[in-house]
């Protein structure tokens, strides 16, 4: 019974949080999505990209069903790092596509096995695990990018959040913020002073 729930519960939220990954690009100029924002170049784009090559391989060849488009091989050190960017040569359609048949190919292996079918992860340093595991891993390292994006977003052009508002509640929203912020700061030197005081 518990089974059966943890596997619906961790892929309920694993479909969840793909959509809000692409629900970030939503709006957003070509030169926007791929823009690099933080000094190691993460871009919104290039999250999608590295997400869905890592569920294809998490969810697809860690359990003997590899996913039918080629992807590049885990251990080529050439390729570390290429699949955190997208190539002018590299539509976004082209990219979220990929990523939504990639979660078809997930979706058909989660739902064929069962929560403790054994996989093999080569590059884990314990690499037999069970598909609990690595549903565990695709909720967590895809809730950790969707972290990202909702800094990388806010960043862009100020939107937060997940529902389309009204230009009247993101003004209102925009002062509260602001406000917040303010109080944040004064609350961040306030501190900073008393340690000088005080150390």
């Amino acid at each position: 019974m518990i089974d059966g729930f943890a596997k619906t519960y961790l892929h309920d939220d694993l479909r969840w949080i793909r959509g809000v990954m692409v629900s970030k690009l939503d709006g957003l100029s070509e030169y926007d999505v791929r823009r690099p924002l933080t000094l190691t170049g993460t871009n919104l784009l290039g999250l999608i990209k590295h997400l869905s090559i890592s569920e294809a391989r998490y969810l697809g060849e860690v359990f003997g069903r590899p996913f039918p488009e080629p992807l590049p091989r885990w251990d080529d050190e050439s390729q570390r790092g290429t699949d955190m960017w997208a190539t002018e040569h590299e539509t976004r359609a082209e990219i979220v596509d990929r990523y939504r048949r990639v979660w078809d190919h997930a979706d058909a292996t989660i739902d064929a096995l069962d929560i403790d079918a054994p996989g093999h992860v080569p590059w884990w340093p314990r690499p037999d695990v069970k598909l609990f595991n690595v549903l565990v891993h695709r909720v967590t390292e895809t809730s950790r990018h969707a972290g990202h994006a909702d800094i990388l977003r806010e960043q862009l052009d100020g939107t937060v959040g997940l529902d389309g508002r009204s230009a009247a509640q993101q003004e209102k929203d925009a002062a509260l913020w602001e406000n917040r912020r303010t109080t944040i700061e004064r609350a961040a030197r306030a501190a900073q002073d008393h340690a000088r005081t005080t150390g």
